[in-house]
């Protein structure tokens, strides 16, 4: 199955020979338009606190609805991943985290199922440390957050696999204690 079977016409002419190009990639054989189906940016972010605990929060919606997450979300068109990491920590706890207090960490390619369509994304990962009496109020598409220490934290109930993978190093550079 193709990467874009669901998608049956040419957006250009509305043409129904809108057929496979290549692996990432439909050409439509009336106009010529080529759709290429490249990888969404998204950002999410490892915060702390004083104590090196890590804000965990719990997915309110699908996918992975319910499981253990962190912060994060796609990046808007005309946004850098820099403004969409404060955008969505922003949204999702209410706290508003001056850029300049964010650290890149690395990125990693991950895949999202969204509407039956299983998008590919490319996430760069942040961190940045918070104090822990900072008021944080869960919205938009996290369900709670909760301070976890990293001895505390087991992997298997984060629900994304690019989110699992980026606690996993952040964990094993900073403390090798991993569940």
């Amino acid at each position: 199955m193709h990467y874009l079977d669901k998608f049956k016409y040419c957006p250009a002419c509305g043409s129904n020979r809108f057929e496979e190009n290549d692996f990432k990639s439909k050409r439509c054989e009336d106009c010529g338009f080529t759709f290429y189906f490249n990888s969404a940016s998204a950002t999410a972010v490892i915060i702390t606190n004083e104590r090196g605990e890590l804000l965990l929060c719990r997915r309110a919606f699908d996918p992975a609805k319910g499981t253990l997450d962190i912060i994060g979300g796609f990046v808007d068109p005309g946004e850098s991943a820099l403004e969409a990491i404060v955008r969505e920590i922003k949204e999702e706890t209410g706290i508003q985290v001056p850029p300049s207090e964010l650290t890149f960490l690395f990125s990693l390619p991950n895949t999202y199922m969204y509407s039956g369509l299983l998008l590919h994304t490319c996430d760069s990962i942040f961190s940045v440390q918070i104090p822990s009496a900072t008021t944080i109020h869960a919205s938009d598409d996290v369900a709670e957050c909760f301070w976890v220490s990293p001895a505390d934290v087991r992997l298997a109930d984060i629900g994304l696999d690019s989110i699992r993978e980026a606690v996993r190093r952040y964990l094993s550079d900073r403390y090798f204690c991993l569940k």
